[in-house]
């Protein structure tokens, strides 16, 4: 076990250290995931604030919703988080009080507070061990099932950028007649047959908070193929306020969920470097890749076929039957070992979330079989995974 963590913490390492374009002191935190700020981010935001259009209107917000309009081929509103997005697009999909939302257990905790905040409760269904995206049997049996109350949305989420089994969930959502709402918060620029993710199901959403490949420092957006819910995603979420020059009036209960232009304004500045922010992280995931193939007891998660990843965050599985562990003791004891020495080494690692089922305001919803979502949920490591990590760097640079 020891042998297996400080070979594991060497190799992170020389990958992290080959990618550092500057030298660092000793004791300096690689994080686990730093925004990029280059181009024209400073320009953009110093506008806002010399203009005074800082908040819900100006043309900075246009702007980020067309490029993102052409970036997914799908009419984009941008609101204030990707939690509030989850929120929207499930309301605007039919869910409501008392309904139930199919939704993978293995997923960040917004998954679930969404659907709470549109009044409903999840039923957790298992995830797939390679892909980590919710399991296309599970799900079919979860809408099968009689749970006293009606599935009225499914929630499928892309893990650390890694496209769910797109055609397989899409088919049993279509045969069960429940509309699909995609949690792509982690996965703008990652695509599944050559279209974005986001766009399989009736709506998606993004996320743009400040650890993600593209941040606004906080942000998010609706993605929708229907240009009619995209414009009652824009009304609603601009309190429902009726267009007029100066009169307030609002045909329905809205939300004031919409984007800054201060935030547009940098997420703007990002947009325009994002194919080589992606060319970055791939590069990053590629030296992972090659630096633990070889070492026994570590499985570096991969993209699967017919998709094309952002490798958001680098993720390895822990294998304990190749290191001859026995019992979910010794896995935990290699977890938290493996763990510490990372962290103490500079490299600032995390294991992936716990299960939500686990999670105490959700530990009472229904769920079915959970057997892969617990085990992975014990097994998986995130590495510093930074887009800058992977830039190549000049000769200049290497030589010094």
């Amino acid at each position: 076990m020891e042998r297996f963590v400080q070979e594991l913490v060497e190799r992170a390492r020389s990958v992290v250290d080959a990618g550092r374009t500057r030298p660092v002191a000793s004791d300096a935190i690689e994080p686990l995931h730093a925004p990029t700020f280059d181009g024209q981010a400073l320009s953009y935001v110093t506008e806002c604030v010399e203009t005074g259009w800082v908040s819900s209107a100006g043309r900075f917000v246009d702007r980020f919703e067309d490029e993102l309009e052409n970036l997914t081929g799908m009419p984009s509103v941008a609101v204030v988080n990707g939690t509030c997005a989850l929120e929207i697009a499930l309301r605007t999909a039919g869910v409501g009080p008392g309904d139930l939302v199919a939704c993978p257990s293995l997923s960040f905790i917004a998954s679930a507070n969404a659907i709470a905040h549109a009044g409903a409760r999840p039923v957790f269904v298992d995830v797939e061990p390679r892909r980590l995206g919710i399991c296309p049997e599970g799900l079919e049996q979860t809408l099968a099932k009689d749970w006293g109350a009606p599935i009225r949305a499914v929630v499928a989420v892309s893990v650390f950028g890694h496209p769910f089994d797109v055609e397989r969930v899409v088919e049993v959502c279509s045969r069960a007649g429940v509309p699909l709402v995609e949690d792509a918060a982690e996965a703008l620029g990652s695509l599944y047959a050559k279209r974005h993710m986001g766009g399989f199901g009736k709506l998606g959403i993004l996320s743009f908070n400040g650890n993600k490949l593209v941040t606004t420092g906080g942000g998010g957006a609706v993605v929708t193929p229907d240009d009619e819910l995209a414009r009652h995603i824009k009304h609603v979420t601009t309190t429902a306020k009726l267009a007029h020059p100066w009169e307030y009036h609002h045909d329905q209960v809205g939300y004031n969920y919409r984007l800054p232009n201060i935030n547009a304004a940098l997420g703007c500045a990002q947009l325009e470097q994002l194919p080589g922010l992606l060319a970055d992280k791939r590069r990053l995931a590629e030296r992972y890749r090659e630096a633990l193939s070889d070492l026994a007891g570590a499985q570096v998660l991969w993209e699967p076929a017919k998709a094309r990843s952002n490798f958001w965050l680098n993720g390895v599985i822990l294998a304990p039957e190749e290191l001859e562990l026995s019992g979910d003791d010794e896995l935990m004891e290699l977890r938290a070992r493996t763990l510490e020495a990372l962290n103490d080494a500079g490299l600032q690692s995390r294991p992936i979330w716990h299960p939500l089922h686990l999670q105490r305001p959700f530990s009472d919803c229904p769920r079915g079989p959970l057997p892969v979502a617990e085990d992975l949920g014990r097994r998986i490591i995130n590495l510093p995974s930074s887009a800058a990590l992977g830039r190549l760097q000049s000769p200049a640079a290497t030589a010094r």
